[in-house]
């Protein structure tokens, strides 16, 4: 009788034939597979090792692998990915939340009162992890989560349910020059808007390139720089902002000399405005405060 492979033995074998396919991360890559196929997670997948795996569950763990070979995202496999400690759903409609953008969220919560009445906006919402995060974080504020993409839109909805924030966000199908304000308007605007211009596209693993939604990345017509996006949010941003509101932008890494002129410039003239280092000390946030004190018209 044939001796039935055990949870190390096919982790073992899973992450050799991934790092043979030369995808990223291949050790990870087999664990949260192996989790994901097993119904576990990773500490049970640890707590497991010696358990012989059933034919059935060998069956299932085989296309889930296949897929990651030819280069597919784990988040797209599981259709998950963790973002600021909560579980979001993610499909190929959607961008992955990386781990730099949680610092618009780090940020936000330094500026704002936790329990504050906070009203903000997410222009290119995407999954809406930025949006819903921030609605969770803050609980009494109320948010508009605005994307172009209705397919973006109806993940970011499912985000906002599964985290029972969904009766404060307002979903709007839009660019983002269609942004409306409320009165009196928002004390907080975040955007991480496509900002991969062409040549960096080209350049992108493609296990970005060719499974992550182009639209997310490189802006509307074709990005010669990747800044072409800015413009047009910083000046929806202008006319929706509060006095003394705030606006976050997520930002390339060479791009925040550029984007810091552009919110210090006619015809805006924000103040305050920092360009803010991720943990690899590339230039990852600019922000800037609308003049005026808050609650003045």
């Amino acid at each position: 009788m044939t001796k039935q492979p055990t949870v190390r033995d096919i982790l073992l074998k899973t992450e050799a034939y991934l790092r043979d396919k030369n995808v990223d991360s291949p050790r990870l890559s087999a664990q949260i597979l192996l989790s994901k196929g097993l119904g576990t997670n990773r500490m049970g997948l640890f707590l497991d090792m010696d358990r012989p795996l059933r034919e059935e569950e060998l069956v299932a763990l085989r296309p889930l692998v296949a897929r990651r070979g030819r280069g597919e995202p784990v988040a797209y496999i599981t259709g998950e990915r963790e973002f600021f400690s909560m579980a979001f759903e993610v499909t190929p409609d959607v961008l992955i939340p990386r781990p730099e953008t949680e610092m618009v969220v780090e940020e936000a919560l330094r500026l704002f009162p936790k329990e504050g009445e906070l009203s903000f906006a997410d222009l290119g919402t995407g999954s809406g992890c930025l949006a819903v995060t921030l609605a969770a974080q803050f609980p009494a504020s109320r948010g508009v989560a605005l994307d172009a993409s209705p397919a973006a839109l109806a993940v970011a909805r499912a985000n906002a349910v599964r985290h029972e924030v969904q009766d404060r966000l307002e979903f709007v199908e839009a660019d983002f020059s269609g942004l409306d304000a409320p009165a009196g308007g928002f004390g907080l605007i975040v955007s991480n808007p496509p900002y991969v211009s062409e040549e960096e596209y080209a350049a992108l693993s493609p296990e970005v390139s060719g499974f992550e939604p182009k639209s997310a990345l490189v802006p509307r017509g074709g990005g010669g720089t990747g800044l072409e996006a800015y413009p047009v949010v910083v000046a929806s941003a202008w006319k929706a902002l509060a006095p003394g509101g705030v606006l976050m932008l997520e930002i390339g890494w060479k791009q925040g000399p550029d984007v810091k002129y552009l919110l210090e410039a006619d015809p805006f003239g924000f103040e305050g405005v920092a360009v803010l280092p991720d943990l690899a000390g590339n230039d990852r946030v600019v922000l800037g405060r609308k003049p005026g004190e808050p609650g003045s018209t």
